[in-house]
């Protein structure tokens, strides 16, 4: 049977608040599906454009509850050992090498013990008997085949090593999927979670985080960078800013000790928040700073 989870938070009031605490500014929405992931031991998988602080949730919950995060960076290709475990095949070779007088009986019973198990980011988090966040990042890159090694551990927590047996968790880690919505997750996965979706924050919140991430820039530029971000979010880019890259050009502002953010600023520091060069041609002749 599972053990038990380590229960981060109070209340909703507290899970806002001591997010708050390790930088992560959450809304009302926010803290109350974290708390509830956290109270209810459910997975939570979070959906949203990139750049709107998916990832840095699941860092902000490790942070503040002092756990291990273990994170497994999803990509087109991983496959189970990469997320699970694998064996050190150079290692099992050189213990048969060595014992080539023995038995095949003995020798298997031994080259499949721990000594030779190498553990991925999954069978990491389940055999952890410490406070552990375990981050799934960018899950819709991954292929669909990898959504069904989840299941069994999103499900039980627990993970099926066939020369070992089924390797449960002992203390149940918290659970933080991420998605940008490239592809469709399935939904024998999204039963398992908590959903949450994650987009651009109101101006009013991007402002706080603003100003708490970069502290030294005036609150009347502050309010005129997020006026243009969003302005910038408004058009039909490739790519839109992200919050982080707002941040970033708050820091950019502040470095070049620019007082006001006039039409010239925002035409030479474009290339911090748009990476494509059609959008800074088109933000550059559609832009009007107010």
């Amino acid at each position: 049977m599972v053990g038990e989870g380590t229960q981060f938070f109070e209340s909703v009031a507290d899970t806002a608040a001591r997010l708050a605490e390790v930088g992560y500014l959450a809304s009302t929405e926010v803290a109350t599906t974290v708390f509830l992931a956290d109270r209810l031991g459910k997975p939570l998988l979070v959906e949203g454009p990139a750049g709107v602080g998916k990832t840095e949730l699941a860092k902000a919950v490790a942070a503040l509850g002092r756990a291990r995060l273990v994170r497994l960076q999803c990509y087109e290709g991983i496959d189970e050992s990469r997320a699970l475990y694998e064996w050190n095949h150079a290692k099992q070779l050189l213990r048969i090498t060595a014992g080539r007088d023995e038995g095949w009986d003995a020798a298997r019973t031994d080259i499949f013990g721990e000594e030779f198990l190498l553990t991925r980011p999954l069978l990491t988090a389940i055999r952890g008997d410490g406070p552990t966040v375990l981050l799934i990042d960018e899950m819709d890159k991954a292929d669909v085949e990898v959504e069904a090694l989840l299941l069994e551990v999103l499900s039980d927590y627990q993970v099926t090593v066939p020369e070992l047996g089924t390797i449960t968790a002992t203390r149940r880690p918290f659970v933080l999927l991420t998605s940008n919505a490239t592809r469709e997750l399935s939904e024998a996965l999204r039963r398992r979670c908590l959903f949450l979706h994650l987009d651009y924050p109101e101006a009013e919140l991007e402002r706080r985080i603003v100003r708490l991430r970069v502290p030294g820039l005036d609150a009347a530029l502050a309010e005129s960078l997020v006026r243009v971000v969003g302005a910038l979010r408004a058009l039909e880019l490739r790519k839109a800013p992200s919050v982080a890259e707002t941040v970033d050009w708050a820091r950019t502002l502040l470095a070049l000790g620019a007082d006001t953010l006039d039409e010239t600023v925002v035409r030479a520091t474009l290339g911090v928040v748009l990476k494509h060069q059609d959008d800074v041609l088109k933000a550059a002749q559609k832009l009007t700073v107010a």
